[in-house]
């Protein structure tokens, strides 16, 4: 009895050493993994049931990857770095874009060229009405942004600010709760001449984007418009958030 007893109490001690062993080995092993990931890039580690995410979060092809036990297999491969976060990139002698209308009256627009935010909520720099930010069409630096205010605001003011736009000024505008209501046949014909097809049936609290330019000769291919409808609108009173993206051509001398 003494004999049988104490072969468990040896056999119970050697499996005991065997799992400690195991355990250092594979938390060593994550270990390395975490290390090799804050190199690369930030780390993000989920834990779910024994799998381990590990996710580099830096501007670099993202790798995700599965880990349990001693196995790790690729999932996904997502190539990021294009500017403004672009579906592709855009080519030589383009500048990126990418923008978006408000959402009701809550969240204001976004407009973002060359993967530098020229407008949004968080620069504090957008309003109720039409916002507009004029950039530089050779260079691509920005000029001026500005909002105005169609519901409560005078028009004077935005159709002064359109008279003043220079010859080669790209200029890019996002709707933000309602845009129109203020807007009258000359605000709405300078606007025109800036390449819109759109402004001419812009009416009250309509979603509208655009990008155009000062001494365009043809109608512009970034333009997005959806109208107020009670039937179709995603929002009580609103329609549906704007997206586009796309490559505009840089002015050549």
């Amino acid at each position: 009895m003494v004999r049988t007893g104490g072969i468990l109490k040896l056999t119970a001690l050697i499996s005991a050493f065997i799992l400690a062993i195991y355990l250092a080995f594979q938390l060593l092993g994550i270990r390395m993994e975490f290390r090799l990931g804050s190199k690369m890039g930030k780390s993000v580690l989920v834990k779910e049931d024994c799998k381990y995410i590990f996710l580099w979060l830096e501007r670099l092809p993202i790798e995700h990857s599965k880990i349990c036990g001693e196995i790790c297999v690729p999932l996904a491969a997502k190539p990021v770095g294009n500017k403004c976060e672009l579906s592709k990139a855009c080519p030589i002698g383009h500048f990126a874009f990418k923008m978006a209308s408000g959402a009701a009256s809550v969240v204001g627009p976004k407009i973002c060229l060359e993967d530098k935010m020229l407008m949004s909520a968080v620069k504090n720099n957008v309003g109720r009405g039409i916002n507009i930010a004029l950039v530089n069409g050779k260079t691509g630096e920005l000029n001026k942004t500005d909002f105005f205010d169609m519901w409560t605001g005078n028009v004077a003011s935005l159709i002064q600010f359109l008279k003043g736009i220079e010859e080669g000024t790209v200029v890019m505008m996002a709707s933000f709760d309602d845009p129109s209501t203020k807007l009258n046949d000359e605000a709405r014909k300078l606007i025109a001449d800036l390449g819109s097809t759109a402004i001419k049936n812009l009416g009250f609290r309509d979603n509208w984007i655009f990008v155009g330019g000062k001494g365009i000769k043809t109608k512009s291919p970034f333009e997005q418009h959806i109208k107020n409808s009670a039937d179709a609108n995603k929002f009580d009173g609103w329609p549906d958030v704007l997206e586009m993206e796309g490559c505009v051509p840089r002015k050549e001398d």
